[in-house]
């Protein structure tokens, strides 16, 4: 489930291997604003869809202090069919701290809340997730490996009884093609613990990864995605959920 990591740093950062169209709106210094309006054929969380295979239309704002420090947030629509008890609606809200150095070396840490405004009566659905991640830019290669990781005691992920924490591993590059408007992406993440017993029967880990690529013009984005697991067909959750092979299409305007 969650989000996406469209990621909240790469609208923190405004440079990521997922969909990201963040730009630096015209705002008096030391504080900028970053805003994003994207619609994508599936949203796909770590490989599984949380839109039913369907269409969902996204929404993202970060504002950035010069310091570094930023504060932000992101929606999504969601399918209820795809996440029972969970709503129309998923909000992500995030802050955090970035800092690049002179040699093209990042560093992000942050704290993300996921959270379900019209999610059933009773339903235990939030939680909390840090997260960090260490970037490097050359030319026009741009690389990136994090981790995120859910402690456990949160109710929003005691799917089994046993309050599990989950953590997920992943990395991300993506090359611009010189002389044009495109680039290439590639994505590779680990998920073990609760989210990732939530998608497979009797192993609290999997893999997905994605490959893709993009066109930029502008505040316009546009791009394809090629995204996979190695979830199998066992397990009657798992079934119910998309989290085997497609391609995804996406479109943003930044302002």
């Amino acid at each position: 489930m969650r989000f996406y990591t469209p990621s909240l740093t790469a609208l923190a950062l405004a440079a990521t291997a997922t969909p990201a169209f963040a730009q630096d709106t015209d705002v008096p210094e030391p504080v900028t604003v970053s805003s994003t309006i994207t619609l994508t054929s599936d949203y796909r969380f770590r490989g599984i869809t949380q839109s039913d295979e369907g269409p969902a239309a996204q929404a993202g704002i970060v504002v950035n202090h010069e310091s570094g420090f930023y504060i932000g947030g992101w929606a999504s629509s969601i399918s209820n069919d795809s996440l029972p008890g969970y709503g129309e609606a998923e909000t992500n809200l995030f802050g955090g701290y970035s800092t690049e150095t002179a040699s093209g070396v990042g560093f992000d840490v942050g704290l993300l809340y996921y959270l379900y405004p019209d999610a059933a009566s009773g339903a235990q659905t939030d939680f909390f997730e840090p997260y960090a991640a260490i970037t490097y830019s050359i030319g026009p290669v741009s690389t990136k490996v994090g981790a995120a990781y859910a402690w456990g005691g949160q109710d929003g992920l005691d799917f089994t009884g046993g309050k599990d924490d989950n953590l997920y591993l992943y990395g991300d590059a993506s090359v611009g093609i010189p002389t044009t408007p495109f680039s290439l992406n590639a994505h590779v993440g680990r998920s073990e613990g609760s989210l990732a017993l939530l998608n497979i029967d009797s192993s609290d880990v999997y893999w997905d990864w994605s490959a893709g690529v993009e066109w930029s013009g502008g505040p316009i984005v546009g791009g394809l995605k090629y995204i996979d697991t190695d979830i199998s067909n066992d397990g009657e959750f798992a079934q119910s959920l998309g989290r085997g092979s497609t391609v995804i299409g996406y479109v943003g305007f930044s302002f």
